[in-house]
């Protein structure tokens, strides 16, 4: 199983680079950035298009596919042929893409092309010439590709050699853990964990969540000097399913009593991803929705439509944020008039056809409100019968997780550990 090879293109479907494509014609992957071209201006919307796309003729031993994904206005792509799983190459481009945000902070086409060099580098260390992925570890790429800084560019333009170690002490592998360099020190030891969760419902028009479910991370800010051994206890662990880790995590010790035993990486890292299932709900196990939204009035006439609308916040501690309230007005929608409550904002969109409802605040346990008509060039509207609902909460998770103890052996220092919480919701509301 292995991937042929990766490329990356621009807002405008050009690419920015590649990797070599040793093994296959010089026309293989223009047959496949061809493909996925065409396939966006065919799509109605950008967004649409099949993440797996089916390229005939581009490979001597037949059909290939094309696996891409979107990351702002860039897209990677990953060309496979033969019995390769999709899933492989998308871990494989999910993975490159994180490493690219760990070097680079931002990921943009102007930043590839001012780190030209190193974004070639990171190109041949993670992906061997048979398309296995190879390093994928930002500790030990760092020892082998340093990060761009001024320094290092200053250096590669007066053509200076020998200064690409950062350390006289440390080479590429030096340390017996892969994830973890090696003679790590730092004057202040301390640990920062971020729980982010993700909720995604349907709701039904009466306000019962036909599905919800809550998928979460764990990501970790490591500045432990050392090799240290930590032993994580977590509150609710046992709601936790479907749980994947980082490779540094013990998981006979996750499986035996739902602690997480690990030596850190050094750093950001992921620590792990899960879905939270509550022990007992009310509602054949489903998460509770932080809202309500009441629909007064949907009247659909000839050309048009009114509506009333009203969104209470169920929360009593907290606020919600960023509140975004999307309706479909249907093929033919060519305006809308609205007034809304509290110096929300709302503005009708003529290309997507949409009505968009901002909230930047909601306050707990408040109600804001949007009422107005719309027009419409077809005789009998067809707008969608559901509304999408985006949210953030921050300092809150649905799980209400928490570090009860941390453990630290290896080491003879105690180290500082801190968590926090942010949530964020997707729902669809149907009226």
């Amino acid at each position: 199983m292995a991937i042929d090879g990766l490329i990356i293109l621009d807002a405008t479907g050009r690419p920015i680079i590649q990797s070599g494509f040793r093994s296959s014609t010089a026309a293989y992957p223009l047959l496949h950035i061809d493909a996925l071209n065409h396939a966006i201006a065919k799509s109605p919307r950008p967004d649409d298009v099949d993440p797996v796309l089916y390229v005939s003729g581009a490979s001597t031993e037949g059909s290939s596919a094309c696996c891409h994904v979107k990351y702002g206005e860039l897209r990677f792509l990953s060309p496979v042929s033969g019995d390769v799983d999709p899933l492989y190459a998308f871990a494989f481009l999910q993975t490159f893409v994180d490493i690219l945000h760990e070097y680079f902070g931002s990921i943009s086409a102007d930043t590839l092309k001012d780190n030209f060099d190193v974004v070639y580098q990171l190109l041949e260390e993670t992906l061997d010439a048979g398309g296995h992925p190879l390093t994928t570890s930002p500790n030990a790429l760092r020892d082998i590709v340093l990060p761009p800084s001024l320094l290092t560019k200053v250096l590669s333009v007066a053509g200076v050699s020998g200064l690409a170690s950062p350390s006289a002490n440390s080479h590429p592998f030096a340390s017996p853990i892969p994830w973890r360099k090696a003679g790590v020190r730092y004057n202040n030891n301390e640990i920062y964990f971020d729980v982010v969760e993700a909720l995604e419902a349907i709701v039904n028009k009466n306000g019962t969540p036909a599905v919800s479910t809550v998928w979460g991370r764990v990501d970790c800010n490591c500045k432990l000097s050392g090799t240290p051994d930590l032993l994580l206890t977590l509150s609710n662990s046992h709601n936790l399913n479907d749980a994947s880790f980082h490779p540094c995590v013990r998981l006979q010790r996750w499986g035996r009593d739902r602690t997480l035993s690990f030596v850190p990486p050094d750093g950001h890292f992921k620590l792990m991803e899960y879905r939270y299932a509550p022990a007992s709900t009310t509602s054949q196990h489903q998460v509770s929705v932080p809202f309500a939204l009441r629909v007064a009035t949907m009247n659909i006439d000839e050309n048009g439509g009114t509506f009333d609308l009203a969104l209470t916040s169920r929360l009593t501690t907290r606020p919600l944020e960023n509140v975004y309230i999307d309706l479909f007005l249907g093929e033919g929608a060519s305006g809308a008039s609205c007034v809304v409550s509290h110096n929300a904002s709302w503005n009708f969109d003529p290309k997507s056809l949409n009505l968009h409802w901002g909230i930047k605040s909601l306050p707990p346990s408040s109600t804001f409100s949007l009422r107005g008509s719309f027009t419409s060039s077809m005789k009998t509207p067809r707008p969608a019968r559901a509304f999408r609902i985006r949210f953030e909460i921050i300092q809150h998770s649905f799980s209400a997780l928490k570090i009860e103890q941390l453990k630290l052996t290896g080491e003879m220092y105690k180290p500082y550990k801190g968590m926090r919480g942010k949530s964020t919701g997707d729902v669809e509301w149907r009226w």
